[in-house]
């Protein structure tokens, strides 16, 4: 919870900006323009549109992410035939992570839905794909329970795992890799808080390499669907490469990448130290 926290503070007005200039690629040259004309048209309050569910989204998200993390951990230890206290390497790391990561998506996708929703709020007003914004959260919540019902919730469920498994295999992998590098045959324990940032921004840059073109159709499914039915992922993404070409996938991809190394190097940062913490709690005990 207390990297999820970190997450977001420090990476959500890069997020903005990725969400904007995914689903209308059209309406932004690039990074710049795009942060100059959301400052103009909402102000500065524009860079932190989605906050509380992006807060709920990462919060849960990586509670659950790094719980699952542990147990997977585990299950990867019995199938490999080893003690429960043998050190994984890199690789079985970033295999449990990406285990872990199937269960954090059923938490994730709804939060994450109606943080792009918020977040792209403006631009569907603009283009004239809805008449009338919903500019809190609980407005967005009750738009989409009455038009589809709970299950509304979880459109771009698909996309998410998509992104997610494979994603979050690089993720795990690129930090535990960047970890080894750090420590030179010392314990990854003893690392400061530098190469842990640094290890935690290189594991969010491989994750978001990795699975790109995957999160813009994701995020076009749940910002366009808000005018009515939308297709799935594979007609989404059929859709956007015939119309306006591959280079559409990756829209919005340099403001991503900012806040990939520093969103995760925070969220590793705090949450190696929370843990520590919280382990010399239990060990007093």
């Amino acid at each position: 919870a207390v990297g999820g926290t970190a997450c977001v503070v420090t990476g959500q007005p890069f997020d903005t900006a990725k969400v904007k200039m995914q689903t209308f690629p059209d309406m932004y040259k690039g990074i710049v323009d795009c942060f100059v004309k959301t400052y103009k048209q909402v102000g500065f309050r524009g860079f932190y549109k989605g906050t509380t569910p992006a807060l709920v989204a990462n919060i849960a998200e990586n509670s659950v992410l790094f719980m699952c993390y542990g147990f997977c951990q585990q299950i990867v230890r019995k199938i490999a035939g080893v003690d429960r206290k043998t050190k994984l390497s890199d690789l079985q790391n970033a295999a449990a992570g990406s285990f872990a990561s199937a269960f954090a998506t059923l938490v994730l996708c709804p939060t994450e839905l109606v943080k792009c929703r918020l977040q792209a709020m403006h631009e569907m007003q603009l283009s004239g794909k809805i008449i009338q914004g919903h500019n809190t959260v609980w407005s967005v919540v009750k738009s989409v329970i009455q038009r589809d019902g709970p299950l509304g919730f979880y459109r771009g469920l698909s996309s998410t795992l998509l992104r997610e498994v494979p994603g979050y295999f690089f993720f795990f992998g690129g930090y535990e890799l960047s970890r080894t590098f750090f420590a030179s045959g010392r314990s990854k324990d003893e690392l400061g808080p530098i190469p842990l940032l640094l290890s935690g921004g290189f594991g969010g840059s491989c994750l978001w390499i990795a699975v790109y073109p995957v999160d813009c159709v994701k995020s076009r499914i749940q910002v366009l669907s808000m005018a009515g039915k939308q297709t799935g992922f594979m007609g989404t993404f059929v859709t956007v490469v015939r119309t306006e070409g591959v280079l559409a996938l990756y829209s919005g991809l340099k403001p991503t990448m900012i806040r990939a190394f520093l969103a995760n190097g925070a969220l590793f940062l705090a949450y190696e130290y929370s843990r520590k913490l919280m382990m010399k709690q239990v060990d007093s005990y």
